[in-house]
């Protein structure tokens, strides 16, 4: 269940008898004609629905991650990674004061890998809690079913344009040539515009909604299969 759905007595109910919660961390970042808030759309879809049959709750996504490279594309957010890590930590040590002992991170944003360290060294401190960092995107059976449907799944393209991040603007099916990643990564903003181009690291825009719903499903279930373990 959505945080912003209860009231503080509701969560004080819950705890009565299970402590689990799920935290998703988004971005704000371009995503060619995708929605810019397709990290943090996503990351707190499949948390929602994932924990929603066992009544786990489900705080509200964290908007903004680690994204400089998109700097040079209006709309695009970015934070300091001290800044991030903080505030993952911040919320980690309010929801422990609260009562939640097992917290599943549900990320959206592959720039947000720091927070995964900054919640393993949380734990040094917090022994008596479990933290999880979970990838939905690249978990195992997730990455499989992806993969199994077009190999060249990446930043903007395909594997993000699902139905509820699309936009009366988005482009039809297309398919545009793999940028080279490597050298991507050496670029200032500007320069990584330039070799973007449009924001889409290549590949199809987009793939039959069939397709796209039965990686959806493998995702919400891998993630509630974390849920279940706890």
């Amino acid at each position: 269940m959505r945080i912003a759905a209860m009231d503080w007595r509701m969560v004080e109910d819950w705890l009565r008898h299970d402590d689990r919660a799920c935290f998703p961390l988004g971005s704000t970042e371009q995503h060619a004609s995708l929605s810019l808030s397709v990290d943090s759309i996503l990351a707190e879809r499949v948390a929602v629905e994932a924990a929603e049959p066992l009544g786990v709750p489900v705080f509200p996504v964290m908007p903004f991650g680690i994204a400089p490279y998109f700097q040079a594309f209006p709309g695009s957010v970015t934070l300091r990674v001290s800044t991030l890590c903080d505030v993952v930590r911040d919320v980690l040590d309010s929801m422990k004061r609260g009562g939640f002992r097992r917290i599943l991170l549900v990320n959206g944003h592959g720039g947000n890998q720091p927070a995964a360290a900054a919640a393993q060294e949380w734990l040094v401190d917090n022994p008596d809690c479990r933290v999880r960092f979970h990838d939905w995107w690249k978990a195992p059976r997730t990455l499989a079913q992806v993969q199994a449907t077009d190999a060249r799944a990446s930043h903007a393209n395909w594997m993000e344009n699902f139905p509820w991040t699309r936009l009366p603007t988005t482009v039809a099916d297309g398919d545009k040539e793999m940028v080279d990643a490597d050298r991507l990564r050496t670029l200032p903003p500007f320069e990584a515009r330039n070799l973007l181009d449009d924001g889409s690291f290549g590949g199809r825009t987009q793939r039959s909604d069939n397709e796209m719903l039965a990686i959806w499903d493998v995702a919400v279930s891998e993630t509630r299969a974390l849920l279940e373990a706890w």
